[in-house]
């Protein structure tokens, strides 16, 4: 390389700090394999929040949180509730009470019986909580025998 294509080489990495790689800007991202890459991304994040979309700032915040959010699914899974923490919440988050739930699952002693533990629900009950409570259907399934 000659001494000018080498000063121009050395003034356009100034003026582009982040790199720009044939017209499109390279993000310089690299993946999460270990706790301390996990933490120093978060913390990047953290910095990247109030960035505006379309931005460069904004889509190296857009390709982190995707990064995150894959490496969280991998090594940190959030497994559903069973049915009568479930149910529980749903209760708690709509101001349900016995008798509310009683319309899907039928007398106010099988309500207590269920959210004791001591009935299974039936498939009608899960459809019922599900469809008139918006209780994740998958979370009814997990019953402990």
């Amino acid at each position: 390389m000659r001494n000018s294509e080498s000063n121009q080489a050395v003034l356009w990495q100034r003026r582009h700090p982040q790199g720009w790689v044939g017209g499109v800007q390279h993000l310089n991202i690299k993946p999460i394999k270990t706790e301390q890459d996990y933490r120093s991304t978060l913390v990047e994040i953290d910095g990247l929040m109030h960035a505006e979309a379309g931005t460069v700032e904004g889509d190296r915040l857009d390709v982190l949180v995707a990064l995150v959010e894959a490496c969280e699914r991998k090594h940190y899974p959030m497994e559903l509730p069973d049915a009568v923490p479930a149910i529980e919440y749903g209760m708690e988050r709509g101001g349900l009470s016995v008798q509310d739930l009683a319309t899907v699952i039928g007398r106010p002693n099988r309500v207590y019986e269920v959210l004791r533990g001591t009935r299974p629900l039936t498939l009608r009950m899960i459809a019922g909580l599900h469809e008139v409570f918006g209780i994740p259907a998958e979370s009814l399934l997990k019953q402990k025998r």
